[in-house]
């Protein structure tokens, strides 16, 4: 798929739905249950947890855009890979990778391995070591492309072929990215996840998750699952995530430019010991992200310099809102180890190289030279 037929699909993969009257935007139906014009025949919408015709409009598109056979939504990111994990039976293993979500860990620990369903971390980012990390109980290896929140890049095509060839599955979450980025499918993974509440919807005003399957037979079997799991997108937000996706393609340009820029800056300031965003020539992931991905993306991190303090610096800030989330028009600053991964324990958060003193940054559409300046309030507010 060309960037051109791409930016297309986003504003009209949606477009041209609605027969009846000849809606140009998908319409709402608001409903549960649709009338049964004939005892015992089939209709497309017989109950909205089944399937609902806004919903199913934003699965197509999304199916579409990720160059599946099925796409599916859910209530969040969360209730989206729950409801992959349900593909896994007893004594299954999943490899995950070392700066794994912590919601996504607290999920796995906390209650997947209650059902036999266990996990082991790996390095997802050296595909020649990951040969040996295969067990004939791994079923599944899960990727973040990159991750969170220190923006490692795993090689999509590779690890693809060397679980290919041990007969497991690779799951991508491409929240970061988009398929405005990257196209997780097309690469070799099987099954892709969103957090469609940051890139997708855009706005911090829905909550949703989404997930696209390459082979027709587990998108068959992965519908069963979102039917008898019931975590599913109500017909509104899935009207809104619509909505949100025509201006995805503006949307990441602009964060990935303003990101950009404030990594560079962020890369030379004497407050700073480390910066991870693979747009950078000088980041470990810049090669294979230039190999795989067409941008880098809006989310950056860094470790704050000892002589700042965290808690200053976050209070400091006027422009960018310390707050969870990301990927929305506005700039988000976030503690991961106090926010988005403290239900990781500290000693795990340090085997993956999460500290105390790493922030991590959601750059938005605001104004560059504003967004530096507050940081560099920040900076000089935090100082000690």
């Amino acid at each position: 798929m060309t960037k051109d037929e791409l930016e297309t699909l986003l504003v009209q993969g949606s477009v041209d739905t609605e027969e009846a009257r000849g809606a140009l935007t998908a319409p709402i139906f608001q409903t549960v249950t649709f009338k049964q014009r004939e005892i015992g025949v089939e209709i497309p919408f017989d109950y909205s947890r089944a399937a609902n015709p806004t919903r199913s409009i934003l699965e197509r598109q999304m199916a579409l855009l990720e160059e599946g056979c099925g796409g599916f939504a859910f209530a969040s990111g969360m209730a989206a890979i729950t409801a992959v994990f349900f593909l896994f039976d007893e004594g299954g293993e999943i490899l995950i990778p070392l700066d794994l979500y912590g919601g996504t860990y607290r999920l796995l620990d906390g209650y997947f391995k209650k059902f036999g369903i266990t996990w082991r971390i790996v390095d997802t980012t050296d595909a020649a070591s990951l040969e040996k990390e295969f067990t004939p109980a791994t079923k599944a290896i899960l990727l973040e492309t990159p991750t969170n929140p220190l923006l490692r890049v795993s090689d999509i095509a590779e690890v693809s072929r060397v679980a290919r060839e041990r007969g497991a599955l690779v799951i991508a979450d491409n929240t970061f990215l988009s398929p405005y980025f990257q196209r997780p499918l097309a690469l070799g993974a099987d099954i892709v996840i969103h957090s469609a509440t940051k890139y997708l919807g855009g706005h911090n005003d829905v909550l949703a998750g989404i997930v696209v399957i390459k082979d027709e037979e587990l998108a068959e079997r992965f519908l069963e699952i979102q039917k008898s799991t019931g975590g599913v997108l109500g017909p509104l937000d899935s009207y809104l995530l619509i909505r949100g996706i025509k201006t995805l393609g503006l949307r990441m340009e602009r964060e990935t430019e303003n990101a950009t820029a404030i990594a560079e800056w962020l890369s030379g300031h004497s407050g700073v010991d480390r910066v991870y965003y693979p747009g950078l020539k000088s980041d470990p992931g810049y090669d294979i992200s230039k190999k795989q991905s067409t941008g880098a993306g809006g989310l950056l991190s860094f470790e704050l310099g000892a002589a700042h303090s965290v808690k200053e610096f976050f209070a400091a800030l006027k422009i960018i809102t310390p707050a969870e989330s990301l990927g929305a028009v506005e700039s988000l600053a976030c503690h991961p180890a106090t926010m988005s991964h403290a239900s990781i324990p500290p000693e795990m958060r340090a085997q993956m190289g999460i500290s105390d003193r790493l922030v991590r940054l959601a750059i938005g559409i605001e104004g560059q030279n504003s967004l530096i300046a507050d940081l560099e309030r920040a900076f000089s507010a935090s100082a000690l």
